[in-house]
């Protein structure tokens, strides 16, 4: 068998696995899978404090701004510390302090927000530290996000965990943050809800069909959304308008507004059977990696690479070079999937598929994003 027909062969077999319905594939989509819910974002509070009980790796060396706020920190704490004439704290008393470090505390908040006596894992990072492991942080307080309010939103101490040896000045405190006062994020606004789309599927085309399947789902008659009256809201508008490729705004209907939940719970479990597939592709050269749109299109192009195949994406096949169709038969470009699944049955290496990929978009003949991890 010749190597053009041993290719066919293959790809015969291969094609013909790929006739699943498109919209099988898509039917389990839900609102929530593209979606957030605005107001639903992750916070970050933080704050400095010390480590101490370390071994002789902490700042140390007369890092004066560690001495500083070392000696105001045990003043506050009614420890005696040395001032001069002046009443200024005499710091260089505490120059040879080399277990203690200076350092900073983050936690973060998840979207649904926490209540007081909540206990969340914290992250220790040091300034001038040289490592942290065998550290305990002491209690410190930790802040809100604006600088113009400094209130006390949680308070974090314990003993530190450095997870990763190979960097040592971070490490962790396994619930070491408690919640001092609730945090809560708010999730409607004037009786509308909006929905922030995902970076990776916003578009106007998407923003659009969100709009439309919302108030279809919302429109008299519906078997999902049982209610009188046209699909609009008390203004006389839409209850779903795209604000832009990335935001939905959604009024809440009057029978909906004592009962927010329910109705976000019920807008955000809407199928989405019409979605057009992912364009992209995504790249990590470094772990030799590839994660493919089943819509990446390719044109018809014939590649020849390192003198080992040739590969024609073009109908009719003739020549020496072996084809590649498109699933339907029909004169439409292949997909790039298409043409990686034929690689692939010719064992041809991952660098070199990736070079492939690289050269057809420097040529404007692959159709979608491609990104570079």
């Amino acid at each position: 068998m010749t190597f053009s027909r041993y290719v066919m062969f293959l790809l015969g077999g291969l094609f013909s696995t790929l006739a699943v319905p498109h919209a099988c594939a898509q039917s389990e989509l839900k609102v929530r899978d593209l979606c957030r819910l605005k107001g639903q974002e992750e916070n970050v509070l933080q704050g400095v404090g010390f480590v101490v009980g370390l071994k002789g790796t902490g700042d140390g060396d007369g890092n004066k701004p560690m001495l500083r706020a070392l000696a105001r920190a045990l003043q506050n704490l009614g420890a005696p510390v040395a001032s001069d004439a002046d009443g200024r704290l005499v710091e260089k008393e505490l120059a040879s302090a080399k277990n203690v470090a200076m350092v900073f505390v983050t936690v973060r908040i998840p979207p649904a927000g926490a209540e007081q006596g909540d206990t969340i894992s914290c992250t220790v990072s040091a300034t001038h530290a040289k490592s942290l492991e065998g550290g305990t942080l002491l209690l410190t307080h930790l802040l809100g996000p604006r600088a113009d309010r400094p209130e006390t939103y949680a308070l974090a101490q314990g003993p530190l965990v450095v997870e990763d040896r190979k960097y040592p000045t971070t490490a962790k405190i396994v619930n070491g943050c408690k919640i001092e006062r609730p945090i809560r994020t708010a999730f409607t606004l004037n009786d509308k809800i909006t929905l922030v789309l995902d970076p990776d599927h916003a578009s106007f085309t998407t923003s659009q069909y969100l709009e439309d399947v919302i108030n279809d789902f919302l429109r008299p008659g519906s078997r999902s959304f049982s209610r009188s009256g046209p699909a609009v809201s008390g203004d006389g508008n839409l209850f779903a308008k795209a604000m832009d490729q990335t935001h939905v705004e959604v009024a809440i209907p009057p029978a909906y507004r004592e009962r927010p939940v329910q109705f976000v719970s019920l807008v955000l479990d809407i199928d989405l059977i019409n979605l057009q597939g992912s364009r992209r592709v995504v790249i990590n050269e470094k772990e030799g990696t590839m994660i493919i749109g089943a819509d990446v299109l390719v044109a018809p192009v014939a590649i020849s690479h390192k003198n080992q195949l040739s590969i024609s994406t073009r109908a009719p096949i003739s020549g020496e070079f072996v084809g590649v169709s498109s699933r339907d038969g029909a004169n439409t470009p292949a997909t790039l999937k298409n043409l990686v699944d034929a690689l692939n049955a010719l064992n041809v290496a991952t660098e070199d598929k990736i070079a492939i990929i690289k050269t057809l978009k420097r040529q404007g003949n692959l159709y979608g994003e491609v990104v570079f991890e």
